[in-house]
């Protein structure tokens, strides 16, 4: 049997192959503002276990509100933030979790939602073209990201780059705005109480399905406990 490849050792092949076709200094962009984000990333202000979550509200892309309460009505609610439908990045970790995450989230009775600020419209798209399995939803005007602490805005060298090339990522998510979310994923139980938390200031860093899957039955044995 062949062994599964991370899905970060995806992204870093992914990016590995990619890089080379990216121009010197669209690469140097790139590379700096992740590594600006790394080293200067407030971690205290990030979303953490044991926060309790207020009533919220997301806009899936097909055009249901999804409540919290509604999320966790029959067990945990897996919330995977990334940032928007034409990201690179998102175009191999959300079709890596449909295939390694979704299904065994489903047999353990949680919800899967990808959750991104670009409006409905948009953002639909990355839903369609990998034929994801999971809900994907706004989340308008990054309310609930500032409050998860998970918001990032470009750097002077990334907003020169997105104006040139004549499409700013604010148009580009319909925010008008260069805020994005970092890539995290927060798992809420039926008591909106966050179980697990992680939050990358890298996005070709992302939470390994494994992870994820060990949080939720964690919440599953402690609630039949």
């Amino acid at each position: 049997m062949t062994e599964q490849i991370s899905l970060n050792q995806t992204l870093a092949d992914f990016q590995a192959k990619r890089a080379l076709a990216m121009p010197a200094d669209k690469l140097k962009i790139s590379v700096d503002q992740r590594r600006t984000l790394v080293e200067t990333a407030d971690r205290n202000g990030f979303v953490k276990a044991g926060d309790v979550v207020a009533p919220f509200e997301v806009e899936e892309v097909g055009g249901e509100t999804l409540s919290l309460g509604a999320l966790v009505k029959d067990g945990p609610a897996v919330l995977i933030f990334f940032r928007f439908a034409g990201c690179p990045a998102c175009n191999v970790a959300l079709p890596y979790y449909d295939k390694h995450l979704a299904p065994d989230l489903a047999r353990l009775g949680a919800v899967l939602v990808g959750v991104s600020p670009q409006v409905p419209e948009k953002l639909v798209e990355i839903k369609q073209r990998h034929d994801l399995s999971f809900l994907v939803a706004t989340d308008r005007d990054n309310r609930l990201g500032r409050r998860f602490g998970i918001l990032y805005s470009f750097d002077e060298a990334s907003r020169r780059s997105s104006l040139e090339s004549g499409t700013p990522i604010g148009e580009v998510t319909g925010t008008g705005t260069w805020e994005l979310p970092m890539p995290a994923v927060v798992v809420i139980d039926r008591s909106g109480t966050v179980r697990f938390a992680d939050v990358s200031p890298d996005w070709l860093v992302r939470t390994e399905p494994l992870d994820i899957i060990a949080a939720v039955r964690d919440i599953m044995r402690a609630a039949a406990a």
